[in-house]
Parts: C-alpha cells; structure tokens; sequence
C-alpha cells in the first residue's frame, strides 16, 4: 500500500551492515518495500499473513473464471433480436469506419445468433440455451454488459485484464490481492491458479509477481503426478531427512540475509517452508474421494480425471481452507470458425460445474464472502467471420462484451450496461476493465488507488491511473 512518509527509503550506514541484524537492517533501510510488504517480512520471515485493508471488506476470497479465447456474448448473455433479423446484411459502414479487427476485411456480413434465451433473473438477465444449469442460478448473479478494452489481441488483452497493463512485467491481480491482504493459511499459498487445457497466450504471467516480491506469485496446482511441481521428497529421502537439509538451507539463507538485506531472501525461506508444509497439506486438499456422492453429481466430477469440474470444486475446497485468490483458467474459447457448434460443446463442459460451483458456495454459507467472478480478454464482433454461414465464427471485439460477478457482496439479479441493437457498442453505462478490477478490489475491502508499490522511482497500481468503482454492482 502506499508509503507513509516516514517509511520512505534509506540507505543504511555502509560501516554498520556487519553489525545490524537483519530485524535492525529492514526496520532502518525499509529496502524498498511498502509498509505492509515490510511489515509482512518482519512479522513471518515473509510469509504472507492475513492483513486489513483500507475499509470493511465484503468479501473474504476471490474465485475468478477465466475463458481463455473470448466466448461469444451474444451467444451467451446478450440477445439481440435486431441482429438475428438483419442476419446476412452487409455490416453499417459506420460501425467499420475507423475501427480495427484481427482477421476481419472489407464488409463482412452480419451474423444472429441461432441460438434461444430466456430471462434468467428479475433483473432483467436473459441467458442462452446453452447454459440451462447456470440459468438456474441467475438471480445470483451481477452482469455487466458493457465492458471495453484496449486490446484487441489475446495476449495483450489478456494481460491488460490480469495485471491491468498489456505488456509483460506487471504484478497480476491475484499478486495485488496476496500482497494487499495476505493469506488465512500458513500451510497453503495465497493465490493458487488451475488450468484446464493449454496455458493461456500470455503464459504464466497471467499470475506472475511482476515486481512485487515473489512470494505474491500465483502458484499452479496441475491434475496429475505431483500437485505442485517438485512438492514430493526426491527418492531415497525421508521427511526428518528433508527437514534436516531445509534447516540447514535456512540458516546459510538467514546468514546471507543479514549480510545483504536482501527481500527476496526473505521469500525464498518462507516458501521453503511453505513448500515443507504443503507436503502434508495439499495431497489432503486435492484428494476428492471424500466427497459424498451427491457433491459429485453436483459438479459432475470424475475423481482421479482432469477436468474443469474438477477444479471448480477444488476452488471451493481451496477457498474453504482460507486461500485468498483462486483463479481457474479454461482454454478454447477462440472461435473464429464454427462458433455454433463449437461454443455448445464447451458450454457442455462448463455449464453445470460453475451453476454447481455457486449453489454448493451457497448451501454451504461461503457465497455471502466469496466472490465469484466470469471473465474473458474481450467479446466477439456481431459479423461473420468466414465466407460460408454453415462454418460461421466471430472475430475479436473490444469495444462491449460480458462479464459477470457472483456473491461476495455484488448485487445479486442485476444487470449493468446497455448496448446498441446490433451488441457492438454501448449505450447505456461504458464500463472498463479497470472500473472492473476497482471494483473486484473495493469488495475486498481495497482501494484500489491506495493499493499501490513503489518501483523505479513512481507508485505503481492494479489500475494503472484509472478505474471507478461500479456503485451499482455492490449489494
């Protein structure tokens, strides 16, 4: 958070280093860290404990969907009966002028969706076809309709919604999240991060550290062999074994510590420890056979078989034990071709787990505090891509697309923002994607324009130097 003035950067006397210990050297030199990053070190040798925010929090943890590709909102979320009728026209050359595309050329054809809705809330929330079990929970949730970003690639566009920057090297939002309010367990990571499918286009920086200390990171737990990569003892060595070489690990640490003031030392012995304790720890939380059955019909899952219900329930596992941010990403949502039959089929996949996901959050007294929240880098254009109508796809849009919040605080049968007949540009309530993450931030009990760390000279935030928070998605 930002610097008091007091705390700013000193340098410590260079005859003195010798004789300071390491407790003497961060508390006079504050190397650079915030006060709470600083405060965190010397109270746990690093480890990520659980912090206050700037004001009373709604929620407690975050479970974030991301659709890795963009599904197709007006597919999903938004109908747009003018659209179907004008099916097959030439697009408005006023909707073409100035504006840039990935593969669209020339006047593409407009293209309704085949698919039918019903209302799926008293707040006016209408929901495809193609997501019946999610439509059974949609007073649940908050939509907002009107989303924009500055991106219209998928690499860029999907950091620019995790780190809110399109370009490598910023901290992730989970890693905000982890150094603003820590973690509830000493013996699991704050931010934990599960794929399903291939990695994202922007790789694992999607839930890297960025320049803050690393022990903010996002750590992936995979669906098979070791959780967490190297987490088992090598062949051969026991426990006490494995214990024994560690402290000898911390203390050379420790000593290295105290003669460079080092805060990535600091990191490196607190996830050495958390590593020791995840051994124990996460073989219990991923093991899924002491489920009842009826959570497994519930969500649909195969215990043993990776798969995205899987890791729905596994979030809900995972937040049930105090992890602060969990973030699934879901992989082929990129349908540039056959966009009918190929989104039916990954909302086939989807569709019950996340509905699963919200009424087991429920039934259980951990939606009240858990936000859950659907996202993608950005929508698709209301014009065909393709030449056939049979093989129809979208292109990338970035000027209105959906996304939406569940619990934790949002309000529940809402639907925020309006767009033009044809879903291309809104009309009512613009919001972007740092209005989103003010957003997300505020519920946590963050302010997102407080949340900040100094790097190379300048405070650096989540939301750059914009975002709102939206007023009317708060219960």
């Amino acid at each position: 958070m930002t610097l008091p003035s007091s705390n700013k950067t000193r340098q410590a006397e260079p005859n003195s280093l010798g004789t300071r210990t390491r407790r003497e050297l961060l508390q006079h030199s504050g190397l650079g860290l915030g006060s709470v990053a600083l405060s965190s070190l010397l109270a746990d040798d690093g480890n990520a404990m659980s912090k206050k925010g700037h004001h009373r929090p709604r929620a407690k943890n975050v479970i974030f969907l991301h659709f890795v590709g963009a599904p197709s909102q007006l597919d999903l979320f938004e109908p747009k009966p003018e659209l179907v009728k004008n099916s097959g026209k030439d697009c408005p050359a006023e909707l073409l002028e100035g504006q840039r595309f990935a593969f669209l050329r020339g006047t593409p054809k407009l293209l309704g969706s085949q698919f039918k809705f019903q209302q799926a809330n008293e707040g006016g929330l209408m929901m495809s076809e193609l997501m019946p079990h999610l439509q059974q929970v949609g007073e649940e949730l908050c939509l907002f309709k009107t989303i924009q970003t500055e991106q219209f690639n998928h690499a860029p566009a999907q950091l620019f919604l995790q780190t809110g920057f399109p370009r490598f090297g910023r901290p992730s939002m989970g890693s905000w999240i982890s150094y603003g309010l820590g973690s509830e367990n000493s013996n699991l990571p704050a931010y934990v991060v599960m794929i399903t499918g291939q990695v994202a286009g922007a790789g694992n920086s999607l839930w890297g550290s960025g320049f803050l200390p690393t022990a903010h990171q996002g750590i992936e737990f995979r669906s098979k062999g070791d959780p967490v990569l190297f987490l088992s003892n090598p062949q051969g060595i026991a426990r006490d074994n494995r214990r024994n070489m560690m402290d000898t690990i911390e203390l050379l640490n420790r000593k290295r510590l105290d003669s460079v003031g080092d805060p990535e030392i600091s990191t490196r012995i607190s996830q050495y420890e958390m590593a020791f304790r995840m051994q124990s720890s996460v073989p219990e939380l991923m093991d899924l056979s002491d489920e009842t059955d009826a959570t497994h019909q519930l969500y649909g899952t195969e215990p043993g078989k990776a798969s995205f219900a899987n890791n729905c329930l596994l979030a809900r596992r995972l937040v049930e034990r105090g992890v602060r941010f969990v973030q699934l990403f879901d992989q082929g949502w990129d349908h540039h071709g056959s966009v009918f039959k190929s989104l039916r089929n990954k909302c086939q996949q989807v569709d019950r787990p996340i509905a699963a996901l919200l009424t087991d959050l429920k039934q259980r007294g951990l939606l009240d505090d858990t936000l859950v929240v659907w996202a993608s880098e950005f929508g698709r254009t209301p014009m065909l891509q393709g030449d056939r109508p049979a093989g129809a796809g979208r292109d990338h849009h970035k000027d209105a697309f959906c996304a939406w919040f569940a619990g934790g605080g949002s309000r529940k049968g809402t639907v925020i923002g309006k767009t033009d007949d044809l879903g291309y540009f809104p009309v009512e309530d613009p919001l972007s994607v740092h209005d989103l993450q003010a957003t997300l931030l505020h519920l946590l009990g963050l302010d997102h324009t407080e949340l900040t760390y100094k790097y190379q000279g300048r405070d650096f935030r989540l939301t750059d130097v914009h975002g709102t928070v939206i007023e009317k998605a708060l219960a």
